[in-house]
This record gives structure tokens, sequence and C-alpha cells, in this order.
């Protein structure tokens, strides 16, 4: 399980540290992945095999199921982390994601996060009023 944040660095190839916090149990590969709101997603080996499981019980017959399998499995790209704890992210992908160099990565119970710093910054600031309400809410459902 992932949680908490932590401010990094993307050096000029692509390479980003995995914080300490989250180097146990993720081996040596991961699988990176199109996240929501502008994040980037990875995942362990076991967890990204529980996701694609759940893709595959989706009906594809559904035209929304189509575009989100596909718009998801085609950003799929194998991570190695080496021995020095680094993960080498493309630098196609960091581009495509708007990604540079100061990011933030948030642990997200199964996965990690990586989101460009400015980019997070923006996101909590529109969104830091809403979670009070919206964890009443949440909390409320889950109790009925």
């Amino acid at each position: 399980m992932f949680y908490g944040s932590y401010e990094y660095s993307v050096d000029e190839k692509g390479r980003l540290n995995l914080p300490k916090k989250m180097r146990d149990g993720v081996g040596n590969q991961l699988f990176l992945l199109k996240g929501y709101d502008g994040c980037v997603s990875l995942y362990k080996e076991e967890d990204f095999k529980a996701l694609i499981s759940k893709l595959s019980t989706l009906q594809f017959e559904s035209k929304e199921v189509r575009l989100y399998q596909r718009m998801l499995l085609q950003s799929v790209v194998e991570i190695k982390v080496d021995n020095l704890n680094r993960m080498a992210i493309p630098l196609k992908t960091l581009s495509e994601y708007k990604i540079g160099n100061k990011v933030l990565i948030l642990g997200v119970l199964d996965h990690i996060e990586v989101w460009d710093l400015e980019k997070w910054n923006e996101y909590k600031g529109e969104h830091i009023e809403d979670f009070e309400k919206d964890a009443e809410a949440i909390i409320k459902n889950e109790n009925k």
C-alpha cells in the first residue's frame, strides 16, 4: 500500500528516484500508464495484473469501454527500477503528460502517481475546499 507525498526532481535523462518509503515490494519493474487529472500512474506488477483483470471484465461492445481500454492500454510503458532505485521515464512520456523536472510523487493505495509539481499545486488549490464536503458524502454513502 502506498501513501504520502514527496517532492523530487527528474534529471535530464528522465530518471527519477523512487522514495525510500515506496521501495519495499516494488521489485525492479513498474508499469506506467495514463493517470487521471493530468498525472501518470505507476503500478507494481501484481497490482497492474489486477487492473488488467478488472479491465477484461468490461464489455468491449460498449463504446465508452472501448475508448477507456484503448486510451489506457496504449499508454502503458514498462519501467525498470535500477540498483540505485531510479526509474527512467521515457522523455516522450514526460513531454506527452507535460511533466517537468520538479515533480510530486504521491502514494494512492495500490499505485503511485507522478505529477508535475506546478500542475499538482494547481489541482490541489482548485479542489482543497471540496475535500471535506466530498469526504462527508463518501462516508455517508459507505455507511448506508
